[in-house]
């Protein structure tokens, strides 16, 4: 029967329980009049009174309501016209009442008849009825219960809001009205049971696999131009994170990553970065790392999947490492780089291959380079990431990690990448002899690109005031105070460092500059490297050897016992004349400052091919051949000896020549050597053009 038709009065009324005649007197002759506040305010007071008589009173209005919504799914016309809509409207907001005022122990009955209800109207086909029913359980699910509850179900609600969320009405506003009620619904069943250790775990994958693509599904809509309740979403989904501990974060990211793939959302890169970046800022700080880890997985088990899938996965792991705090990578820190190596490897031996076995059924797949290309660069970005989260002994061990690991071309730039922004106050620390030996030994390689690689590694390390940027070119700077150099006085750390393993820099510097293959980024990258040793790690006697290894230079390019080109020989003059040139005005003794403007003169008017100016361009102008120089051309080590004793340096270091010491230091060890063979049979044969 219509709720009107079964108000009772007269003498049978009178015979009626009370607490149903409590409830019959809240509704109005007109329901369109509303709810009867005082007769309300009766039965509140009656149930607090009474509170045993809470259940009765929720089953009655549920009763009541039940009959009303099944008489209103069954009518055709507009839901508003009708007087029994107002009536169901009435019974609703009596039982939210009445919930929100009684905190007895009665209350789980009462909550019962209620959330029945609710489930009456999310049932129901009407999206009014809907609205109203998650309305009413998103009321619930804010009330602090008193008691306990031991046979509560919530799985009901996880399903039905859910669907909600995908809901496809056909008129657009009524269809995100819903969709926006699901939403809302879905926070309340997370704010209910999240910290109810009675409840069935809302984490489980049974509740997360619904909870989470309904939330990203209304993201997703939202950026597809649906008009999707985006801001709402997102303030779920950052709610339903921020709540989740250390043991539900792979329940909670899992499905994030199956939405990606099932829906082909990693290609496009930007909904899957925003999505992460929503879980990274979300989640505690602390869980970081199981976030990376999860993704770092998911890359793994798409190894086989197509470059524009993998490329999406990594640019996610950039962003991921760059919002995670320092040091939340976990302990495994090599396991992150060796995951990433191993995807740079593959993607290489794909580009090299042309092809590769497919996933699934597909079966040989052709590869496209320039996507291999993009992946290879967005690898490098990533590993560049990660590094800079890490303390300076760790990035060490990665670089030496890398450098061992991944020796195939196009992968060089990775280790460029973790040396971005390295900062250091003690070059102990920075480079150990457990790394300095290693990298050092890298550079005496064959292979110009792995050389040129370790000279700017030892760059990046060295440099610690920003200065690399203005030695990008050599010259002959007739003023260096426009370089605006910062300069620091060398510490304690500096000056025990430079004792223990200045040799071994300069005789690397000196044999780098013996080699044919050698070309002008060489030489500039070690005048750089000069210029920074000069400025960041030179005390007295540091200074004095590098002028002697710079006047060493200049010997070795004058007597050629190495039968170097004509080119070369001119570059190692250069360097000399750049560097000598630089270091007089740093040490800012005037008759030594003479003295090599005084050659470089002379240079310029007899033989300007010795300078930098005239070699280190696209077309040098050289000679066909170049004999052996005298006079005034040559830097004199017997005058630079004589002006700088004047001025208080150590006159017999300053002269006697520099000659390269080599130690026992100097032959690999067991571990370098394996390191540095497996650089050179991984690096030829790709040369070649050859596949292993």
């Amino acid at each position: 029967l219509p709720a009107a038709e079964s108000r009772v009065c007269g003498c049978c009324g009178a015979l009626r329980p009370r607490y149903k005649r409590l409830v019959d007197n809240i509704f109005p002759e007109d329901p369109e009049d509303g709810l009867v506040k005082a007769n309300m305010e009766k039965l509140t007071f009656y149930a607090l009174s009474a509170p045993e008589k809470l259940d009765r009173i929720g089953a009655y209005l549920s009763e009541r309501l039940s009959r009303d919504v099944t008489f209103v799914n069954c009518r055709p016309c507009r839901l508003k016209m009708h007087h029994d809509y107002y009536y169901f409207l009435i019974s609703m907001e009596a039982l939210d009442q009445l919930l929100m005022a009684c905190h007895c122990q009665s209350i789980n009955l009462f909550v019962e008849s209620f959330l029945k209800m609710v489930r009456k109207l999310l049932e129901a086909d009407k999206p009014n009825l809907q609205i109203l029913g998650t309305n009413s359980f998103v009321k619930f699910a804010n009330i602090e219960e008193d008691t306990a509850s031991y046979h509560r179900s919530y799985d009901f609600f996880v399903s039905r809001f859910s669907e909600m969320c995908h809901s496809s009405y056909e008129d657009p506003d009524i269809r995100t009205k819903i969709r926006m009620a699901g939403i809302n619904g879905l926070q309340g069943v997370v704010r209910k049971t999240v910290n109810d250790d009675l409840q069935s775990n809302i984490w489980d994958p049974q509740h997360m696999d619904k909870i989470v693509p309904s939330l990203l599904f209304n993201l997703t809509n939202s950026e597809r131009g649906g008009g999707g309740p985006a801001e709402l979403t997102e303030r779920c989904f950052r709610e339903l994170l921020g709540r989740a501990a250390y043991g539900n974060i792979k329940n909670a990211v899992t499905p994030v990553l199956m939405h990606l793939d099932n829906h082909s959302l990693w290609e496009g890169k930007t909904f899957a970065v925003r999505c992460f970046k929503i879980i990274m800022y979300s989640i505690q700080s602390q869980h970081s790392h199981l976030v990376i880890q999860q993704l770092l997985g998911h890359l793994d088990a798409n190894s086989k999947n197509s470059a524009t899938v993998r490329a999406g996965i990594v640019e996610v792991l950039l962003e991921a490492a760059a919002i995670a705090s320092s040091g939340s990578v976990g302990p495994t820190v090599l396991e992150v780089f060796n995951t990433l190596l191993r995807q740079l490897r593959l993607s290489v031996d794909y580009e090299l291959t042309g092809s590769y076995d497919a996933s699934g059924n597909i079966g040989i797949k052709i590869i496209k380079t320039h996507e291999e290309r993009q992946l290879q660069e967005a690898v490098i970005r990533t590993i560049g990431s990660f590094a800079n989260t890490l303390p300076t002994y760790q990035r060490s061990e990665v670089m030496l990690f890398i450098m061992g690991k991944i020796p195939v071309p196009g992968v060089h730039p990775a280790l460029t990448n973790v040396t971005t922004g390295f900062q250091t106050t003690n070059m102990l620390t920075a480079l150990p002899n457990s790394f300095l030996e290693p990298l050092l030994s890298f550079s005496l390689m064959e292979d110009p690109e792995v050389r040129l690689l370790v000279l700017t590694i030892l760059l990046s390390v060295i440099d610690r005031h920003d200065n690399t940027p203005k030695f990008s070119s050599i010259s002959i700077i007739s003023d260096i105070s426009v370089l605006k150099l910062k300069v620091d006085k060398c510490s304690r750390q500096d000056n025990l460092f430079m004792k223990k393993h200045a040799q071994q820099l300069y005789r690397h510097i000196y044999l780098a500059c013996k080699e044919q293959s050698s070309g002008p980024q060489h030489f500039e990258t070690l005048y750089t490297l000069l210029a920074l040793i000069s400025m960041e790690l030179a005390n007295e006697e540091v200074v004095v050897d590098l002028i002697r290894l710079a006047l060493a230079l200049q010997e070795l390019a004058q007597t050629n016992e190495e039968s170097l080109s004509v080119y070369n020989r001119c570059a190692v003059h250069a360097l000399s004349a750049a560097y000598l040139n630089l270091i007089c005005q740093l040490t800012t003794v005037p008759t030594f400052c003479q003295h090599i403007h005084e050659v470089i003169e002379m240079r310029q008017k007899e033989v300007p091919f010795l300078l930098p100016e005239d070699v280190f361009i696209e077309n040098p102008k050289l000679p066909a051949s170049l004999e052996k120089l005298e006079g005034d051309v040559l830097f004199q080590q017997s005058k630079i000896t004589e002006v700088l004793g004047g001025s208080g340096y150590n006159t017999d270091r300053l002269a006697t020549p520099y000659i390269p010491q080599f130690t026992g230091n100097t032959h690999l060890s067991t571990c370098t050597r394996t390191c540095a063979q497996l650089l050179l049979r991984s690096v030829a044969p790709i040369r070649r053009g050859d596949v292993e």
